[in-house]
């Protein structure tokens, strides 16, 4: 390996923002010094020009296969949230694709809709002639066409899963929206992507994660889920080929109908998948579901639209009593548990179930749209790591249509409360969650900073979002550097010091001197061991 030296940068150290400090010497794939002594000859040398040189970002929740499939499909995650824009998109892609059996991709939003809820019919007028099935930005729904509900089966006497519902007219017909456990109702007709779609995806998503400075992940559901093919083996194919560059772990999926009996199935797993940078040590469980659509579990009920509370206390997937003791027994077994945490209701089972459970595993909830006061210190006393989707706390249409009208003043005025967890003592660490929000850790950073979205201009005439609740610059680029890298057992990455891995990100700017443009920096250059494996150029 080359000796690599970057001079003229402000510098960002995993923890702590040091200013310009001298030249950052990279030998190794390791960093040799940071300030020290003199680049030694034949070094290569890379100008930051003032930028910020930082730790390469580690994604502590993200689905980077699903990611690259809507990316090669049919991908609404990049156009405005519009009705008419989604529809278009639909049109011409199916017009562009007249080879595919079926139109797939996804990345709709819910507020392009009157209650969120777009209608097979309207698919009907674009796409004619093949089903179409398009996942929404949080893939906890799929918006079908009416083809598709007719080769799947689904009619007005199709009964609802128990974790799930098929989204009906007055009469009961199906109107065109799975959610949750009902998406499962289209696998026996969705066609299989093969091996090299599969590959293709994968290659897509890491490509598109290293453009923003991602040099490492958490994949937050390996296996079989919503009619996606269980990643791992492509994770084992690409890492014993080479074609791994990012370091990855992934989070084996927990099948929530099954129990115990699993856990030989998730061994196997860990020991058949585990190569290279790719290390199957994580088991996620998905306790509730999303607040839009109803299914986060709450401690009291939501409300209807006219503030009164209604019978819904949305959904535990997992028994919480069963799960006492399935967290038991994968922590007893090394596993570290991932949970998907997003009602007060599921946070708290979440971490009821990893009570006694042993630090050394570094246990995280991600999501925390609503923790409970009484367990904002559970996770320092826990040792449970908080792991924010920073960029959903901000006002949008989605918020302040589907989201607060249902919870009320007061459960509103408490989401996302990332400083109050700070403050009581919890470790922070960060995802995106990609593809239900971009995976740019500069978008995410800049809101868990101000509470706004960079960008995007809030509704008409309203503030930022809880803003006793943004956190100080450096405690959040921290949470995507250090924080993420830690709970990925990486002790040795997300910082700048001698003996560091040389996972490094060169900005086109320093965020520290302008905070109010964090969202504007844009990455130059992405590092893994020393070597480039981006450059904007």
């Amino acid at each position: 390996m080359s000796v690599t030296v970057f001079r003229n940068a402000a510098v960002f150290d995993g923890h702590t923002y040091r200013g310009p400090v001298g030249d950052v010497v990279v030998d190794g794939g390791r960093i040799s010094s940071v300030g020290a002594g003199t680049a030694p000859p034949g070094a290569t040398v890379v100008d930051v020009e003032g930028g910020l040189l930082l730790p390469g970002f580690t994604d502590a929740h993200v689905h980077p296969i699903q990611g690259g499939l809507e990316r090669l499909g049919c991908d609404l995650s990049g156009l405005p949230v519009d009705r008419a824009a989604y529809l278009r998109h639909v049109r011409d892609h199916a017009g562009r694709r007249t080879d595919l059996e079926w139109v797939q991709g996804g990345g709709w939003a819910m507020a392009a809709f009157p209650g969120g809820l777009p209608t097979a019919r309207e698919l009907d007028e674009v796409v004619p002639d093949r089903p179409v099935a398009l996942a929404n930005r949080d893939h906890h729904g799929i918006w079908v066409n009416s083809r598709a509900l007719q080769l799947a089966g689904i009619t007005a006497r199709t009964p609802d899963p128990v974790d799930g519902h098929v989204e009906r007219d007055a009469a009961g017909e199906p109107t065109g929206v799975l959610h949750e456990g009902a998406m499962r109702l289209l696998e026996h007709v969705l066609p299989a992507t093969d091996d090299d779609q599969m590959y293709a995806a994968l290659l897509e998503g890491q490509r598109h994660l290293h453009s923003l400075g991602v040099t490492a992940w958490q994949d937050a559901i390996v296996g079989s889920y919503s009619g996606m093919r269980d990643g791992g083996p492509t994770y084992a194919r690409a890492a014993a080929n080479g074609d791994l560059t990012g370091t990855v772990v992934g989070a084996l999926w927990w099948e929530r109908e099954r129990g115990l009996d699993q856990v030989a199935d998730l061994l196997a797993k860990r020991a058949d998948l585990s190569t290279g940078r790719f290390s199957a040590t994580a088991v996620k469980i998905m306790q509730d579901g999303v607040a839009e659509n109803g299914t986060a579990a709450l401690v009291e009920p939501y409300l209807d639209r006219c503030g009164h509370a209604t019978s819904n206390r949305g959904l535990s997937f997992v028994d919480p009593q069963h799960l006492l003791a399935y967290v038991a027994e994968l922590d007893r077994h090394g596993f570290q548990v991932h949970f998907h945490g997003l009602g007060d209701r599921g946070v708290r089972e979440a971490l009821d179930a990893l009570e006694g459970t042993d630090p050394r595993r570094r246990h995280h909830i991600a999501h925390l749209q609503l923790v409970h006061p009484d367990d904002v210190p559970r996770f320092a006393a826990l040792a449970v790591a908080a792991n924010i989707q920073a960029l959903w706390a901000c006002r949008d249409d989605q918020m302040t249509e589907l989201t607060i009208p249902f919870l009320g003043d007061e459960r509103a005025g408490r989401q996302y409360p990332f400083a109050d967890l700070h403050r009581a003592g919890a470790r922070l660490v960060a995802g995106s969650d990609w593809p239900v929000s971009t995976p740019d850790p500069l978008a995410a950073i800049h809101t868990a900073v101000h509470r706004t979205s960079y960008g995007e201009p809030a509704p008409a005439g309203t503030d930022p979002f809880l803003p006793e609740q943004a956190l100080a610059i450096e405690v959040s680029f921290a949470a995507s550097t250090s924080g993420s890298a830690w709970v990925n057992h990486r002790d040795d990455a997300g910082t700048i010091g001698p003996g560091a891995v040389a996972d490094l990100v060169v900005l086109d700017r320093d965020p520290f001197e302008a905070p109010d443009e964090i969202g504007a920096a844009r990455v130059r250059s992405t590092w893994i061991d020393g070597e480039c494996v981006h450059d904007a150029s």
